[in-house]
Parts: structure tokens; sequence; C-alpha cells
């Protein structure tokens, strides 16, 4: 299928640091990024804050907000020990349709290389507190389930969610995507395969939906892709394409884009509108030192 107009290419040139890394070297990250745009235009930015195994590993996840997209009040900060949790990864942030929000966050189970999904409900996103969480998406014993991916249209919830086999621990590092529908974006149909890694080519490891398009005729998705285990962590993204949103395909022998420093880490990309057909970025990308940090990118319009 040809390219279409809203499919942008991000270019860590033009990006600029909204997050530095919690500290210096390897492991300590600042990134998974999701953002919302409130109904009053503020930007409302969640995300991951990392420490080195044994040093505390996914120990937050943080919401703030901006009126600029680039300089941002921390808001909302939800720990790990808040989700009786080893580590937290990737936190999704929506709005619901009666004007209150929703995060749905990422937790590894203790001592396992299980995950599950949390979502927690707030008037607004400064009232996030993990006392009223529910797991949403628990995953089993095969599979760890996180970093989803969750939007709202056609009278559903649909998400797309990143599964990890767990039959071996050496192969718990895996990443394929599923797709589940919702009539309330908490009990979730049984997830079906939408985007699988490709044998033999640089995501062969695997492909995780970090960002999902549609216009009238396809689904395009942003995906964080490796070709082996030694990379993990440092996945860089690709695009895939698809007629319907739970069957996509990876398109192009390469990846699209990746960060000019460390081992090319450029991943968790997330895409929010705003006015006049202007889209801004949020993506992890590796520092020359082994951390990682959130850059945004403007785009002034779809069309230039």
């Amino acid at each position: 299928m040809p390219p279409q107009p809203f499919v942008l290419i991000p270019t860590y040139a033009r990006s600029v640091v909204v997050v530095p890394p919690p500290g210096v070297g390897e492991g300590y990250w600042a990134g998974a990024p999701s953002a919302a745009v409130g109904k009053d235009g503020t930007i409302y930015l969640a995300y991951r804050l990392r420490r080195p195994v044994g040093e505390g590993r996914g120990f937050a996840n943080v919401v703030a907000q901006s009126n600029d997209g680039e300089n941002f009040i921390t808001v909302a900060t939800l720990t790990s020990n808040d989700f009786d949790a080893e580590s937290l990864e990737r936190p999704y942030l929506v709005q619901l349709r009666d004007g209150t929000w929703r995060m749905y966050v990422s937790a590894a189970t203790p001592g396992t290389k299980h995950w599950r999904i949390d979502a927690v409900d707030a008037t607004t996103p400064a009232d996030f507190v993990a006392s009223n969480r529910r797991t949403v998406l628990p995953g089993d014993s095969a599979y760890g389930v996180k970093d989803p991916v969750i939007q709202f249209w056609g009278g559903m919830w649909h998400a797309w969610i990143c599964f990890h086999p767990l039959e071996r621990d050496d192969d718990a590092d895996r990443m394929e995507t599923r797709y589940a529908t919702s009539r309330d974006g908490l009990k979730w149909s049984s997830p079906t395969i939408a985007l699988q890694r490709t044998p033999r080519q640089w995501d062969a490891r695997g492909a995780r939906i970090t960002a999902v398009l549609r216009d009238t005729t396809q689904v395009v998705a942003y995906y964080d892709g490796r070709g082996d285990r030694e990379s993990n962590t440092e996945e860089v993204t690709g695009i895939a394409r698809g007629l319907e949103p739970g069957l996509l395909h990876t398109q192009g022998a390469t990846p699209i884009a990746h960060s000019p420093f460390g081992s090319g880490g450029f991943r968790y990309v997330t895409v929010i509108d705003l006015p006049d057909n202007a889209r801004r970025m949020y993506y992890e990308t590796s520092c020359s030192d082994g951390s990682h940090e959130l850059r945004t990118e403007f785009f002034p319009s779809l069309t230039t």
C-alpha cells in the first residue's frame, strides 16, 4: 500500500528532551510514554522511570501536564510498591467519554517473568492513586502481558497488547502483539494475534505495537522491533499496516528510526493530534552513556 499523509517519520535530530534519565549510565531510563490531550487542550504525559536491575527497575509511573507539549509539571506519581510489583513499564493514559480519566499500568509479578495490566480511574490525572486499581488483563501461566495501546472508536474500546511467552525464561523477552475489544475498557475479548515478528529479519525477536493511526482505508501502527535477545531494551521503530485493526503486517526491510547514540534504541513512539492538523510525537531513545531519555518532536501539519 502507498504511504498515507498521516504516516509521519520520526527524526531524532528534530526532537528535544522532555524528561532526562533519572541517573547516569546503563539501566537509568525515562520513557515508555503515552500522551493524551484533555478537552481543555492541556497535554498530559504518562511515562515510566527506571533504575538498573537490583536498584529498583521500573520504580515509578509519572503523570505530568503541559500547555506547550515540551515543558511539563508532575501531577501524580505511582510507584511499583503501590502495585505490589517488582517493576512497572509503560502506562497508557486515556480520557473516558464522561470526561474522567483512566491509566492502564503494566506491573511485573515479583520473582517471575510474568506481567499483568491494571487499570486505575480518576476524576483528573492529578487524582490517580493505586488504591483503586483493578487487574483487567491478567495474563496467565503461558504469557505475560504489558505495554497496551488503548483507543475508543466505533462504540468500542480497542486494545493492542504486548504478549511475552513464559515457557522458558530465556525466551520471555520475545514479543508479539495481540488485539482485543471491550464495551467498557475493563472486560476484554479473548486477544488474537495482530502483529508477529518476522523470521530472519531485523524484528525477528519481537514486534510490539506502540501507536495506532487510522484513516478511511487502512490502519497504520508504529511498533518496536529487534532481531535478537541481546538487543532487549534497545528496540527500534518500524511501521506495520493492515485493512483491519486486528491484522497488521510489517512494512519494509529496515526500521524507520533509531538513536544516533548507544545501541540505537528508539522505542515507545506515541502520537497525539493537536489543533490546525498538527501532531506531536513522544518516544524513548538511547543516550551515549547507556541511559535512556524521553524526547518529543513537533509536526506542524499533516500535509507538510
